[in-house]
């Protein structure tokens, strides 16, 4: 039944018969005839990898069991216990700090794997069949793999003529601790499969596309099966540089990252992964046969989400996945609020810019209660549509509305072309203001633009719909006072004598032309054409002398 030699014992340098140093030399060989702490770590991870198959593939086997007497599952059992025992002997002969400090027996090491890796290599042959006479192909195809990985093992301790001990450096037992144990625990401590129904539960809660990152096929294969059948969707790469690829044309949930690969190993995929804009925030966890500390520190410090070491308890792999998930899950949901926040945020700066100046919303985001401010010299402009009430009587309501919005919506792009804040509109009136909030010294010229060209709006607009609408410009300059309203409907307002002249040029114009004071004529004398009116009566201020401004000075 057993094609495979026996497991040669460690003194069988006798039958050896090509020199050693023409021999191509196994991991454990040249760990042997090196003492580089680098080889050893190597050691370390090549002895870990092939463990990881057996114990994985083991589990998988286990768990597609129903019948739990059988005797497949009984031998299943025995292999995994053993695999736990060679992990166990292995992370005490290879532990890292017997590596920095040289007491390290490699003999010693490989004579207690040998009953172990018998035990694996023997009941695996013996599982091979049992599943070929229960007729379950599809599970003896896990077990041959199971015994690819066994054999593999055996090759990595295949040595010819060394010694029968080696100690670089002192020898375990040299420090009083036992070559079974580790931490004190017995070897096959904390190693069982995990119970059918957790996992089950495990399978109901698992949702998200994985990518598994490994450029060993079978260890590869195994987790992908078991993350799948844990409901999880699951793609390979082969290296760092596929998987960089691969994260940049497809959306993942997850990573699981092999540290040690070829072209590009796990530590620098990580980095390009937590440099990339688009892929900083995707959760990364490291699988490794490694456990130094350096390493996981290392990891963690690059932005890696956890670290799980090979062989891995499934159990606790699947835990730091959903947690991982659950994590990115919380992480996506905060950047969709803030996304949703940063929408509503905009919204409301636009509802209040159409309602305050800028200047004066920015004051009022900053904290301030109370925003009231006098200026030494303002212009006023307000205009008004003639015989606005007669009009709306013999239109409808829609198309009044739409006529009024557009010829108001004109006059707010000349406003703004010509930096006039727009304070309000009253029904037909529309009010705006040169020199505040922000005071610039061409206010009075600004606002005279502004009017001409409000004249000319409303020639197009009656051009446009066949209208015969006039409208009347009043424009004052002086000094006012301006300030918020209200506390849960903010309006800003103007005050003072100078507003309400502007208003009274306005309301005692002529259709069809724009009324200035003499102030507003002082300052624009030099510039603009007027025509003297004359003085008018004013409610409540007698006479007052008023121009027309006609055009600007060519």
């Amino acid at each position: 039944m057993n094609e495979h030699p026996e497991l040669p014992s460690a003194g069988a340098a006798a039958s050896q018969t090509t020199p050693a140093s023409q021999v191509s030399l196994t991991p454990f060989q040249s760990a042997l005839r090196s003492k580089d702490f680098e080889v050893l770590k190597n050691l370390r991870h090549t002895l870990r990898t092939p463990l990881n198959q057996i114990i994985g593939y083991s589990e998988m086997v286990m768990e597609s069991l129903d019948d739990t007497g059988s005797p497949l599952l009984r031998d299943l059992k025995k292999i995994h216990t053993a695999g736990g025992q060679l992990l166990a002997l292995f992370n005490d002969s290879l532990a890292p700090w017997k590596i920095e400090t040289g007491k390290i027996d490699l003999m010693l090491m490989r004579r207690e794997a040998l009953t172990p890796l018998n035990a694996i290599i023997g009941y695996g042959e013996i599982c091979d069949e049992e599943a070929e006479l229960a007729g379950r192909p599809d599970l003896g195809a896990d077990i041959k793999k199971i015994n690819t990985a066994a054999w593999n093992l055996h090759h990595i301790f295949e040595c010819g003529d060394y010694p029968e001990k080696l100690e670089i450096g002192s020898s375990s037992a040299d420090l009083g601790l036992a070559a079974h144990t580790v931490l004190g625990q017995p070897i096959a401590s904390g190693f069982t499969a995990p119970p059918m129904d957790f996992l089950s539960g495990m399978k109901a809660r698992a949702a998200g596309r994985l990518l598994v990152v490994d450029d060993d096929a079978a260890n590869c294969e195994m987790l992908s099966r078991r993350l799948q059948r844990l409901g999880y969707e699951v793609l390979c790469a082969e290296n760092g540089r596929v998987a960089l690829d691969m994260l940049r044309q497809t959306s993942f949930d997850l990573v699981l990252l092999d540290l040690l690969m070829p072209e590009m190993n796990g530590f620098q995929a990580l980095e390009f992964i937590k440099t990339d804009s688009k892929l900083r925030h995707l959760p990364v966890i490291m699988l490794t046969a490694l456990d130094e500390v350096d390493s996981t520190v290392r990891c963690i410090e690059a932005g890696a989400e956890d670290y799980v070491p090979k062989p891995f308890n499934p159990v606790i792999l699947q835990a730091r996945i959903a947690a991982s998930l659950e994590k990115k899950r919380l992480r996506d949901q905060e950047s969709a609020f803030l996304g949703e926040l940063q929408v509503e945020r905009g919204k409301s700066e636009r509802l209040l810019l159409n309602t305050l100046p800028k200047a004066i919303a920015d004051r009022l985001k900053a904290g301030e209660g109370m925003i009231v401010d006098s200026f030494r010299e303002a212009t006023v402009i307000f205009a008004d549509i003639v015989g606005f009430t007669r009009i709306s009587a013999s239109m409808a309501p829609s198309r009044t509305v739409q006529l009024l919005n557009e010829i108001f919506s004109s006059f707010d792009r000349l406003a703004e072309t010509h930096q006039i804040e727009k304070i309000k509109t009253i029904g037909d009136s529309y009010m705006a203001v040169g020199g505040v909030p922000t005071f610039f010294p061409q206010h009075a010229e600004a606002c005279a633009d502004m009017a001409l060209e409000m004249l000319i709006a409303m020639k197009g607009l009656n051009r446009r719909h066949q209208l015969d609408w006039d409208i009347r410009i009043g424009l004052n300059s002086g000094p006012l006072v301006a300030g918020i309203i209200g506390t849960k409907k903010f309006a800003y307002d103007l005050w003072g004598d100078t507003v309400n002249i502007a208003s009274r040029m306005e309301s005692h114009g002529t259709p069809g032309r724009i009324q200035v004071s003499a102030t507003t004529h002082q300052l624009l004398a030099d510039r603009f054409v007027f025509e003297e009116r004359g003085p008018i009566e004013m409610k409540n201020r007698g006479p007052m002398q008023a121009y027309h401004l006609l055009r600007r000075k060519s």
